[in-house]
């Protein structure tokens, strides 16, 4: 985990060598949305394989203000997408994501802002581990949500480059579901220094205070070639700070066209806190795993992406 964190820190930390651009004063806005699918089909096919039809709606958007030294930035990023292997069952969901930022900063420097920063992050619809259980919920809307407040300081040396730093942030952890939250399902109950459980009365929020530390990277690396890449750190004060949340997302976009892309995006995750489980094999119960993983999702995808202005 050590190595992944500061591999991820040097790719974004050493890009600062890029020319400043100034933003128009005034109301800013972009966006777009897009819808990427993938089909395969087979009749008679002797080698074998399975008919699918892949869909994936994404819809980002962001809203910025800047008048004089005040600015503040809004952005949402939303996506959802499923797999058809069958029409007669129901679909599997391959992609879900709701996550919205909000900085209000005054500039301190050329190159410095101190604000406060609302992050939120969720999904929409229903998930299954549908290799152990398709019928099984494990997560649902505002099961779980992650709602961060901080206060920090945010470094810009370049439009493609910045990192906000937040030494007291407020965490708050949702699972609003009675059945998740009578499991402890992501890290709801909270953990004394030896991992006990101390509340196990169903909690349904978990509250944290620590520090919380956001990188983001744009660039084109060629013509119609654009990277972006988010690394999220986060370090609990209250239990165990040494156990740092990580949250890195990448994403390729390689444009055909104004409106045909492909793209490449991965997704990290590591929280301690989150539990994970395995069916008992005698008696089929759900049993704690006691190691903590580490999460990760690839999504390759090819459609239409409509710029909005």
């Amino acid at each position: 985990m050590r190595k992944v964190l500061l591999s991820a820190l040097a790719i974004l930390l050493c890009i600062t060598a890029f020319a400043q651009e100034e933003q128009p004063e005034g109301w800013t806005h972009k966006g777009n949305i897009g819808l990427n699918f993938g089909q395969s089909s087979y009749t008679n096919w002797s080698a074998g394989g399975q008919s699918t039809i892949n869909g994936q709606g994404i819809f980002n958007y962001e809203l910025h203000y800047l008048k004089g030294k005040f600015k503040w930035d809004n952005t949402l990023n939303t996506s959802l997408g499923y797999s058809y292997f069958d029409f007669k069952h129901k679909p599997i969901k391959t992609d879900d994501k709701i996550e919205f930022t909000s900085l209000a900063a005054f500039k301190a420097t050329e190159h410095l802002n101190y604000g406060a920063e609302l992050a939120f992050r969720s999904q929409f619809a229903y998930g299954y581990d549908y290799a152990k259980d398709s019928t099984q919920y494990i997560s649902h809307f505002l099961a779980p949500a992650y709602i961060s407040l901080g206060l920090g300081i945010e470094w810009v040396p370049n439009p493609h480059f910045s990192l906000y730093f937040s030494p007291v942030t407020g965490r708050v952890t949702i699972v609003n579901d009675d059945y998740l939250a009578s499991i402890g399902a992501f890290g709801v109950n909270d953990l004394d220094k030896n991992d006990t459980i101390l509340h196990t009365n169903a909690a349904k929020v978990r509250y944290e205070l620590g520090a919380r530390a956001v990188a983001k990277f744009q660039y084109p690396l060629a013509k119609n070639i654009d990277f972006n890449s988010k690394l999220e750190l986060f370090s609990n004060y209250l239990n165990h700070p040494e156990r740092v949340d990580v949250d890195w997302q990448n994403m390729l976009v390689l444009k055909v066209n104004s409106w045909l892309n492909a793209n490449v995006g991965t997704h990290l995750i590591y929280d301690y806190d989150i539990p994970f489980y395995d069916a008992d094999p005698i008696t089929g119960e759900l049993v704690k795993d006691p190691n903590s993983k580490v999460q990760f999702k690839e999504v390759l995808a090819v459609g239409f992406m409509i710029n909005l202005k």
